[in-house]
């Protein structure tokens, strides 16, 4: 069984910081692609930023300077550093992870359970 549990989430005024944190648990061969989504309520989800194993990172237009996305390989954990955050980037974040699990000969996108994140103004 593989799981990601996120954490961070929280109530925050504008201008505030929050940092997210998603660790990969379980049987597991490798991870590829992890990476954060944002879905806020009556819209699609979104990808909000990306990150290779080696460390390439991509990003969202909207939150491009004021994110940051990390990860340790050794930890299968992936952070976002949300800085200078807005009332419109309130939403449920989740994190995802390109992975192989132990029984599997490819890989599967996994996703966590969401964290809340609200921005008030």
């Amino acid at each position: 069984q593989v799981q990601l549990v996120e954490s961070g989430g929280g109530l925050v005024q504008a201008g505030g910081s929050l940092r997210l944190s998603c660790a990969a648990s379980g049987s597991i061969l490798s991870v590829n692609t992890m990476a954060w989504y944002c879905q806020a309520p009556g819209k699609q989800r979104e990808l909000v930023a990306a990150i290779t194993r080696g460390g390439s990172t991509n990003y969202a237009d909207s939150v491009k300077g004021r994110f940051t996305i990390s990860r340790d390989n050794a930890k299968n954990t992936v952070n976002l550093q949300m800085n200078s955050l807005k009332p419109e980037d309130t939403a449920v974040y989740y994190c995802s992870a390109d992975l192989r699990p132990g029984w599997a000969s490819s890989l599967s996108r996994y996703w966590g359970q969401g964290t809340q994140v609200t921005v008030s103004s």
